[in-house]
């Protein structure tokens, strides 16, 4: 027994003496740096440090590593450690920091963790402090100021929308929270609501392809909402800012332990109560909105330090627009019109690193959307569940190879009450839901030519149960002639099923019909991106520029046509092809002076070249799409008093807009902009309190923009004051018509 015990023993003496610690303190000037990254290059090993800049990475085996420690604002700092049998090993290291914060932000973009700066593919990187500058309730509205990309209204009545990226419609965005593609179909609408603004730690924007990591629907580009890990959460915060309209909208949340586990729980509420009808047409100018999302979000510390973390999303909303005197009772009929919608939501995320030697990933996701609809008379009720799997290896090889190898798989259901989910027998119809698996496996090398020169290649196959085999590739390549100036180009291609009735909203307000012409063939696009970086160091400051040049070819593509028949809406493939194309530029001007300044301009050109009967190509630009944009914002911080001032907005150029026969209204929408005032006064203790104006110019559009908003039945259609024949249409819309309102605000944040 005793030389049994000693085998036993022994072994496991062995093992624990080839194990050890490192610790450390991170500073800068004396002061600590709080939350910063720290990991070992090529290992799974890494933590965060504490607020007094403290880390401790445990249970390493020996050998030679390189230690990495990046943090918002600073340079990367590396060093080589050894880490010897049973021992501690002790580090103070002293931060650089950087001019231009966003120089050296950490992303996600790519499945790895790697810096703006070296990153190959071209990715913007946005913090909750940008869009501080304009405080909005929901991350929907708050992207109006970020070049390039455009919160479009899709309906004047109940506001609903989508995100346009350089003039690519909603469905061509893909809205991922952690990764996970679990915002689509019905929750377009309202992926982007309700979540707390306290939750967030960045937002990536992605301009053009990126199906090889994320699937068929990141076709014109990709939007990866963060979530903060519960360690780098405050244990208690809130932010509560109301309107001169009386919206009120309040961010809470709290930070626990409970024995391995570190937990943050969030709650967001909005809610808007009071119709107001400026534009005298008896329909309410913003939808009136009581929505409450609760979030939390739980992460586990494992002795291998390997990431392991699960979150839940829960959404209720209840929100309506229409005519002034509407109450709840008249919903569905036809007497008092609005637009009514129940929705009901919830998600679940996690990750999970497997206990293994190589880093090896798993990732999951399941939403489930519950929609109860009643558009004027007619109702819509739907049902969408998805599940998302993912399987995937990070391996570096001699740090010129990163690869990432993976496998995935995603569940759609979607069920509603239309024609779209309703069998081919017009006898005896029944419902049949539209369910699909699609499985895919994909794979990415970014290699390390040299110090100046990387190269990223991926693939990735799918398999639609509807379409067959899918072949998506991505190729992107990165020149640096220096630290401070980087040339990127990509190539990539997307592929797309319409789920129609998800995401044509049109449908179902107004008298305008839906109309499949004939059956839907997917679409396939080709994308090609050029982009420019330069960092400069002057004496005054700091300045960043950037500018792209993008080309998106679409074969196959579905479009709607409101043109040919002014009650209907049209369905049909292309017999032809469309393009979207254009260039943007951005600038940002960082003074030693306490100003800061950014402006941004985009220039596109969007169409479709189809064939008409007598078989010529005709040329047609994209509706709702505008040909030149802008955003601009000022920053001024009086240091002495802590008092900061925001200035931002933006600028649209016409876009075509959708008409009828013999429509009286332009073709085209004017210039317009929106500009917002904020001033900040922050004390210590962490508290601030802001206020400022929204609309400046107070623009809003014209007050016909519902064609006949007095009949919104149509029961008076042949009536001799409407010699034209219009029926009621709310899609004439391009803009909110909420004018100028001042806002107030506070915001709390207690470390422990």
């Amino acid at each position: 027994m005793r030389l049994l015990a000693l085998f036993i023993i022994f072994p496991s003496f062995l093992l624990a003496q080839t194990k050890g610690t490192v610790k450390g303190i991170i500073k800068v000037d004396k002061e600590a740096v709080s939350f910063a990254n720290v990991g070992l290059t090529g290992t799974s090993y890494g933590t965060a440090s504490s607020e007094n800049g403290k880390f401790i990475l445990e249970n390493i085996p020996t050998g030679k590593y390189i230690l990495q420690i990046s943090a918002i604002g600073f340079k990367n700092f590396k060093k080589s450690v050894e880490i010897k049998p049973n021992e501690t090993t002790t580090i103070q290291i002293e931060m650089e920091k950087m001019e231009h914060q966003l120089n050296e932000v950490v992303i996600t973009g790519t499945l790895k963790e790697v810096t703006l700066m070296e990153s190959v593919a071209p990715i913007e990187v946005y913090t909750p402090k940008f869009f501080m500058k304009n405080p909005t309730p929901a991350l929907f509205e708050s992207l109006q100021i970020v070049n390039g990309v455009r919160p479009q209204l899709n309906c004047g009545v109940c506001n609903n929308g989508d995100i346009h990226i350089n003039g690519m419609e909603g469905p061509y965005t893909m809205i991922t929270i952690d990764g996970m593609p679990i915002v689509s179909g019905l929750a377009t609408v309202y992926g982007l609501n309700g979540i707390p603004n306290s939750m967030i730690e960045q937002m990536e924007i992605v301009k053009g392809p990126a199906s090889t990591l994320y699937g068929s629907e990141a076709v014109g580009g990709l939007i990866n909402v963060i979530t903060k890990t519960p360690e780098k959460t405050p244990d208690f915060s809130f932010d509560v800012f109301t309107t001169s309209w009386l919206e009120v909208n309040t961010d809470v949340s709290t930070k626990f332990k409970l024995k391995k586990t570190t937990s943050v729980l969030g709650v967001n509420y909005f809610n808007y109560a009071i119709p107001i009808d400026n534009n005298g047409d008896n329909f309410t100018d913003v939808t009136l909105q009581d929505r409450i999302s609760v979030f939390n979000k739980w992460s586990l510390d494992r002795k291998s330090n390997k990431d392991a973390s699960i979150a839940f999303r829960y959404i209720y909303e209840d929100r309506w627009g229409g005519e002034m005197q509407w109450e709840p009772k008249f919903r569905g009929g036809d007497s008092i019109y609005g637009e009514s919608i129940y929705t009901s939501r919830y998600e679940i995320i996690g990750k999970y690193q497997l206990p293994t030697k190589e880093n090896l990933f798993t990732s999951f996701s399941y939403s489930n959307h519950n929609q109860n609809s009643a558009y004027g008379a007619t109702p819509y009720f739907a049902q969408q569940n998805i599940a998302f799997g993912q399987l995937y290896w990070d391996k570096s090889i001699k740090e010129i190879h990163h690869l990432t190898l993976g496998a995935a798989v995603r569940y759609n259901y979607y069920d509603d009450n239309t024609p779209a989910t309703q069998n081919t027998d017009t006898i005896n119809p029944k419902n049949k839901p539209d369910a699909y698996i699609l499985p895919g496996i994909f794979a990415q090398d970014e290699y390390s030519i040299d110090e100046k020169n990387k190269i990223l290649l991926g693939i990735r196959f799918d398999h639609d149960s509807r379409h067959g085999y899918i072949t998506t590739p991505r190729l992107a390549y990165k020149f640096s002639t220096s630290e401070k100036q980087h040339f990127r180009a990509s190539f990539g291609s997307g592929y797309r099923v319409v789920n129609l009735f998800t995401e044509e909203h049109a449908a179902f307000s107004g008298a305008r019909e839906v109309v499949v012409a004939n059956r839907l063939n997917p679409e396939r696009s080709y994308n090609v991106n050029l982009s420019w970086q330069q960092f400069i160091n002057t004496n005054f400051g700091f300045i960043n520029f950037d500018a792209s040049l993008f080309y998106t070819y679409f074969d196959n593509k579905i479009t709607p046509d409101y043109l040919t028949d002014p009650s209907k809406i049209i369905y049909d493939n292309l017999d032809g092809f469309a393009v979207s194309q254009g260039m943007s530029f951005n600038a940002h001007l960082d003074f030693k002076s306490p100003i800061k300044l950014m402006f941004g301009a985009t220039l596109l050109d969007v169409f479709q070249n189809n064939r008409d009967e007598f078989g010529r190509m005709v040329r047609e630009d994209q509706l709702l799409t505008e040909k030149v944009s802008g955003t601009f914002g000022v920053s001024y911080k009086f240091l002495k008093s802590n008092i900061k001032i925001d200035y931002s907005g933006n600028l649209y150029g016409p876009m075509k807009l959708p008409l009828v026969e013999n429509d009286f209204r332009p073709a085209y929408s004017p210039w317009y902009s929106i500009q917002n005032i904020q001033i900040t006064k922050t004390f210590n203790k962490g508290w601030e309190i802001y206020g400022g104006i929204k609309n400046l110019l107070n623009f809003t559009p014209p007050k016909y923009s519902i064609l006949r908003a007095n009949d919104p039945f149509d029961k008076n259609v042949n009536s001799p004051d409407n010699p034209n024949g219009y029926t009621f249409d709310p899609t004439y819309v391009y803009a909110s018509n909420q004018g100028i309102r001042g806002f107030i605000g506070v915001r709390y944040q207690f470390f422990n």
